[in-house]
């Protein structure tokens, strides 16, 4: 005890039970303190970098790392992250951005004409971070090849240049615009159209920009949320090649509003490619109904497709593709819509009415571009949709969305909640019932693809069957006996129930509560009759360029098919 009470009184032992505490509580609180003062610096230095880039004419995009050796504009150092315009395409550290939004201007959407319709503009010269393999327009040799901020890049026409070829004469040398000039919309163009708009007057046919006698000036509508998440990237690439003012993201603004553009441009002559998947085609070409119903019927565009979304069966038929994940350069992407044929697709309405309830209720009424189904793949997909509305963040990615797809329709395999439909509804086709075998789904098809890229009414292709186009006006109805059948004929091992061609379609639900989709857009539908009419047409972009296997093998083997029918008559 008495060492103890000598122990507790000793001062030098006291100061060493609070200097450890001092320490420890320093230890603790430090790093607490210090993490507090980094992350309140962090999120001042944010704000600042935000408000530069609300007040900015450039559009500014903020990195942690870029993807290639950048150099600041400004200081000319080496920099891994910072700012980036994503039309112009200047890259600038963090510490230079304010002065490089002083020092350097972005590309003029529009601006004063020197002499009419016939008016040109200089380059618009950004000096280092040129492309990567461009050639210098005077010596034709390689440019970007030293690593330090080097060499010019116009923003317009995409042409590089030496430091030691840059001359006088080409700091004031007119523009052509480049490779894609028959594309851009010229700044001084939308000047011109503006000063006649306040003069009334309307002949925008006549002003012909820089003498081009092929002009087709493209409008790119990009859904940022479509599929795999590409729409933002490709809305930079866009901008850096053509004018700003052609781009549109559709989160931002919808197509009603962005295709308003085509009344400023000359008649029959403008292109649209849409980013996005079947659902954000079918909301841009319901805007151009809308047009026609203005009276604006001869600003009507043509429409291309680049696949973002998840089936993108539309895009197939056309040509475009299955999928988009940045393997083709967006330079070959406008190449491909330059070249692209045109063509029709039907439209058709949906009308859904209701049974009972004295038919006081409104009918609902789709517009179907694709399909229009009853059965296991509706469910699929309105299975599929309920938990993509609970947790969106999930379905991100077009693989997952396509295994989610698949655990669905392996449980309805074991399920069957769509059996004995034929004893649920009746068919007519142009009038005349149709007898139905034992289905779990009917299948309504407008497009030769379906499914995410099922040919469904060729099937195997070794029976004899009439040709399915998407521009003549018929309806091609095919029954599925379930989930396993309808993988069978993915696989091209089974043929579908084919029911027959129609100019129109009458579906009615006599009982029970079945899933139906029109283009991917499912619900749960009571006792209903369904009719399907032919609604109007669309102006399609067609790419011929490349044709799949499928494609090629189908193709021969209904010519072989319909020869031996042939020579059987």
């Amino acid at each position: 005890m008495e060492g103890t009470g000598s122990r507790s009184d000793n001062p030098s032992s006291v100061v060493a039970d609070w200097s450890l505490v001092f320490w420890t509580l320093c230890a603790v609180i430090l790093p607490v303190l210090i993490t507090l003062w980094c992350s309140f610096q962090r999120s001042r230095r944010q704000v600042l970098i935000r408000d530069i880039f609300r007040k900015s004419k450039h559009d500014w995009h903020y990195t942690d790392l870029f993807s290639q050796p950048s150099y600041c504009c400004v200081c000319a150092q080496h920099i891994l992250q910072g700012a980036f315009c994503n039309c112009c395409g200047l890259r600038v550290s963090e510490g230079c951005l304010k002065k490089a939004d002083q020092l350097f201007h972005c590309k003029e959407i529009m601006m004063r004409s020197n002499g009419g319709a016939h008016s040109s503009m200089p380059h618009h010269w950004i000096r280092g971070n040129v492309p990567l393999c461009s050639c210098c327009m005077m010596c034709k040799q390689q440019c970007g090849t030293q690593p330090k901020l080097c060499d010019y890049r116009c923003v317009w026409c995409q042409c590089t240049v030496h430091d030691e070829c840059m001359v006088d004469c080409l700091k004031t040398e007119e523009c052509t615009f480049g490779e894609f000039k028959d594309l851009i919309i010229p700044p001084y163009y939308l000047s011109t159209i503006s000063q006649m708009r306040k003069d009334k007057r309307t002949n925008y046919e006549n002003v012909i920009p820089y003498c081009r006698k092929h002009w087709m000036p493209i409008i790119i509508l990009a859904n940022t949320r479509s599929g795999n998440n590409m729409g933002e990237t490709l809305l930079g690439e866009f901008k850096i090649l053509l004018n700003p003012v052609q781009v549109f993201d559709l989160s931002n603004t919808t197509p009603a509003k962005a295709l308003q553009l085509c009344t400023l441009l000359p008649c029959n002559a403008v292109r649209v490619l849409v980013c996005g998947g079947d659902g954000t085609v079918g909301w841009v070409l319901d805007a151009i109904d809308e047009m026609k119903i203005k009276g604006q019927e001869r600003y009507i565009p043509q429409v291309a497709i680049l696949p973002l979304g998840t089936g993108n069966d539309l895009s197939n038929t056309l040509g475009w593709g299955a999928g988009y994940a940045g393997e083709v350069p967006v330079e070959q992407i406008l190449r491909n819509v330059m070249e692209a044929d045109g063509i029709k697709l039907d439209r058709w309405k949906v009308q859904v009415t209701n049974k009972g309830y004295y038919n006081l209720r409104k009918p609902k009424v789709f517009t179907m571009n694709n399909y229009f189904s009853i059965g296991p793949d509706a469910l699929m997909a309105l299975n599929f949709h309920s938990h993509r509305e609970k947790t969106p963040s999930l379905f991100s990615s077009r693989i997952i969305n396509k295994a989610v797809y698949f655990f669905y329709g392996t449980k309805d395999c074991l399920v069957q909640e769509c059996k004995d439909l034929n004893k649920k509804v009746e068919l007519e086709l142009d009038g005349e019932r149709i007898k139905l075998p034992s289905l779990e789904g009917i299948i309504v098809l407008n497009i030769g693809y379906w499914g995410g890229g099922c040919r469904l009414w060729e099937g195997m292709g070794d029976e004899p069957y009439p040709l399915a186009r998407h521009d003549d006006g018929l309806l091609e109805v095919v029954g599925v006996h379930g989930s396993f059948h309808c993988a069978q004929i993915q696989v091209k091992l089974a043929n579908p129930v084919r029911l027959g061609q129609a100019h129109t379609v009458r579906l009615i639900l006599k009982s029970s509560k079945m899933p139906m989709q029109v283009d991917g857009e499912p619900w749960a539908q009571g006792p209903c009759t369904v009719t399907i009419t032919h609604k109007t047409h669309a102006l399609m972009l067609y790419h011929s360029g490349e044709q799949t296997d499928d494609e090629a093998s189908s193709t021969s083997e209904q010519d072989h098919l319909r020869e031996q029918t042939d020579e059987d008559v």
